[in-house]
């Protein structure tokens, strides 16, 4: 079993940015946003249920799932959206738990955008946290997606407050300056997990 390290941050904070510099330093990275998209794949038992309960409105004409008529269901209905989480949130643990277990690197980096609101945090030996001010943060969403400021808000508003990140983490990555700086924090960091790993 390999040292743990949870690697969270707020929406456009630069997470990918980041786990992507721990990659090239070899360390193994596990990402729940890419093995959320893996669990529902066509023909996975996931997608079935998820098909059995909302219906074949949810699947595009190669019966793959339809993300935008499936979050377009569930945004604004705190039930169907529980539901969604109860089905998949476990087999998206259960599925990082097994890639964690066997990771070559000295430690792992696990990706994982609602660590604080799903009380992951626990489980780690680690927690890092990408974190940037707000206005950077809504700047590069609104730019990112094409949103207005108020759709921007309205995705912050649903996400942990960069408080509530802070208050877990154990370091602290702060992305709001140029690309250099940022690979220079996570060298600093890399060889901190990697003694601590040893140790």
């Amino acid at each position: 079993m390999t040292y743990k390290v949870a690697l969270t941050g707020g929406i456009a904070s630069g997470k990918t940015a980041v786990s992507d510099m721990f990659a090239e330093l070899g360390v193994t990275v596990i990402d729940a946003d890419i093995i959320a998209r893996e669990v529902v794949a066509r023909g996975s038992e996931a997608l079935q249920a998820i098909t059995e309960h909302f219906g074949k409105e949810v699947l595009t004409e190669t019966d793959e799932l339809d993300r935008e008529k499936l979050r377009s269901k569930v945004f604004s209905d705190e039930l169907q959206r529980q539901w969604l989480n109860d089905l998949l949130h476990p087999l998206i643990r259960s599925e990082m738990k097994q890639r964690q277990a066997i990771a070559q690197s000295a430690y792992s980096i696990s990706v994982i955008p609602l660590l604080y609101e799903s009380g992951q945090y626990r489980e780690y030996d680690r927690v890092l946290t990408v974190d940037c001010p707000t206005a950077i943060q809504l700047e590069r969403l609104m730019e990112r997606d094409q949103s207005t400021l108020e759709q921007a808000q309205a995705i912050l508003d649903k996400q942990a407050t960069r408080e509530q990140r802070l208050s877990i983490a154990d370091d602290v990555i702060v992305n709001d300056s140029d690309l250099h700086s940022l690979k220079q924090s996570v060298i600093t960091l890399d060889n901190q997990y990697r003694q601590l790993a040893r140790n």
